[in-house]
């Protein structure tokens, strides 16, 4: 049978309300009572009751975590970051995979919550009305990592992904090239939109006409990856450099270069955005925008702390810095 808070009191020969005290990390305790009711505890193998004391607090000190794809090393660094912190604050998490599902992510937001969890952290594609109008009747706080919401209502930690794709096109520009491939995420997220736009705005600001024919999309995946080299190497004018959306599908254009006889970065250069470590796996190893995935993930669950505890928060949408790391996939100057 399960061993109760009466049992570990009548062993320690103490009440119930001193267990309690104790389990709680109560300091209004002797040393020596405290000391008894741990040796109780202990012989006992008694485990308090997460629930019980959940329902006594109205808390239950877990927080729900939503994130695209648990298998993906983006999304795991992050996850990382949040487990950290939570442990850290004496949080536990619940997380769940939502496969970037709208469907599925609002039924996990609504099981989250139905759990009783203090607060949430999201991961996911496009922050639609539906995802905001469940934010904004939880319950609980909710925080976003690495995920955009347009209105701006709901905190997010993130990095300025224009800037970043920015940066990076007019590095490959640098190296003096006029046509740089863009290989994008998903369209209709806000994220991929501000990195196309840091593509575009880079080449009108060099005087360079974008042109749609050297766009393509990808789903982050490797495969397709391949896919958009394809696209793109089978053009008539053939793009001398690709800025691909993230490092998977960079992997993904230069074994699809190096499957068409081509040599990375002597005869195309390739960049990619994240810097997970994949990017030092592949050979040539990848240039690449550092996106700090551990630091967004325990910036975003160190802010829900926040919100949870009635803290001061300063500012409910947060940018981290990037930045830029050339290694061989591009011709360093």
């Amino acid at each position: 049978m399960n061993v109760t808070i009466y049992d570990v009191a009548r062993e320690a020969n103490v009440s119930m309300a001193t267990v309690s005290r104790v389990v709680n990390g109560n300091p209004n305790v002797k040393p020596a009572t405290r000391k008894k009711v741990h040796e109780a505890i202990e012989r006992l193998g008694y485990r308090p009751n997460a629930v019980a004391r959940g329902l006594a607090s109205k808390k239950t000190t877990t927080v729900g975590v939503i994130i695209p794809d648990i298998s993906s090393i983006f999304f795991a660094e992050l996850a990382r970051g949040i487990e950290d912190i939570a442990t850290m604050y004496n949080y536990n998490i619940i997380l769940s995979n939502s496969d970037q599902n709208k469907e599925k992510e609002l039924h996990l937001i609504n099981a989250m919550l139905g759990k009783q969890v203090d607060g949430l952290v999201f991961m996911g594609g496009k922050i639609t009305d539906d995802h905001t109008r469940e934010f904004k009747n939880a319950s609980v706080p909710v925080a976003l990592a690495a995920t955009i919401d347009e209105s701006g209502e709901t905190p997010s930690v993130n990095i300025n992904y224009e800037h970043a794709a920015y940066e990076t096109t007019e590095l490959l520009l640098s190296h003096g090239h006029k046509r740089v491939g863009f290989v994008s995420g998903p369209e209709n997220t806000e994220i991929n939109t501000q990195k196309l736009e840091g593509y575009k705005k880079a080449l009108r600001d060099q005087g360079i006409d974008v042109e749609e024919a050297l766009i393509t999309t990808g789903d982050y995946s490797y495969d397709s990856g391949l896919e958009a080299f394809d696209q793109l190497w089978s053009l008539e004018d053939k793009p001398q450099a690709i800025f691909v959306a993230s490092d998977e599908m960079a992997l993904g254009v230069i074994h699809g270069a190096q499957d068409n006889g081509l040599n990375v970065p002597e005869d195309i250069e390739v960049f990619g955005f994240d810097n997970t470590r994949l990017a030092t796996m592949v050979r040539p190893t990848l240039s690449t925008v550092v996106q700090p995935m551990y630091d967004i993930g325990a910036v975003a669950m160190r802010l829900l702390t926040k919100f949870m505890n009635k803290e001061e928060v300063e500012e409910q949408n947060v940018t981290l810095p990037h930045r830029i790391i050339e290694r061989n996939s591009t011709r360093n100057k």
